[in-house]
This record gives C-alpha cells, structure tokens and sequence, in this order.
C-alpha cells in the first residue's frame, strides 16, 4: 500500500506500507514494522514498531516499540519507550496541573550599592 494525501479513520488502523501527507482520527493507529510514514499524525493513540517521520500528537497515548524509529515531535498524555527505539524529536508529556499566577515581573532598576555593617568580621 501507498498513500499521499490525507488518511481520515474512525476506529482502528494497522499500517504496513508507506504513507506521505497527514493523518487524522479519534481512533487507535498501528504503525507496522514495514511501515515508512512520512506523515503529520494526530489521534488517540499511536504505536510505532515502523518508521515514521513526522510530527505525533496524541489526545491518549504513544508508545514506541523496539524497533521503531521516530524523528519528529511527540506530544501525548502518555509515552512509552522501549529500549531500543530511535527517537530524534522533543517530546512534551502529561498535562500539567495549574500552577500559581506568576509574580509580576520587578522593574530593572538599578539599586543603589547599599552601606554594611562589618560588625563581628574582624575588620
């Protein structure tokens, strides 16, 4: 099989043959052993035992077997690694929870050098 364009699904798919251009679903996507995608993907879930180059967003999780290669970007919930498997990317992971307003930023004033007092140093 070989595909370039846009792939839609709704449930499952298994890849086993080459696939250039984007990717899309709410479903779960195998990327076989013999699989070369050169492809954006964006589902619920990916695992890769292919090679795939590309950007991955996943809304669940990705998993990466022993013999995937992966040279792109990953985003997901979850991540698995096998060892083994090639990844040349970044990876952002998890959601993070909400964390505190930032301080509001000090002004970059120049502080006058302030006078000490050298007591109890011996000076």
């Amino acid at each position: 099989m070989e595909i370039k364009g846009t792939v839609k699904f709704t449930n499952d798919l298994v890849v086993d043959g080459k696939i250039e251009g984007e990717i899309q679903s709410d479903g779960n996507l195998t990327v076989g052993e013999n699989a070369r995608i050169k492809a954006e993907i964006k589902t619920a879930t990916v695992i890769v035992y292919g090679k795939v180059h590309g950007n991955l967003t996943a809304t669940d999780r990705i998993e990466l077997k022993a013999s995937a290669e992966v040279v792109g970007d990953i985003k997901a919930k979850t991540l698995s690694i096998e060892a083994g498997a090639i990844f040349v990317g970044k990876s952002t992971v998890g959601t993070p929870a909400n964390l505190p307003a930032a301080a509001p930023a000090k002004a970059a004033t120049p502080e006058a050098p302030k006078q000490g007092d050298l007591t109890g140093t011996g000076v």
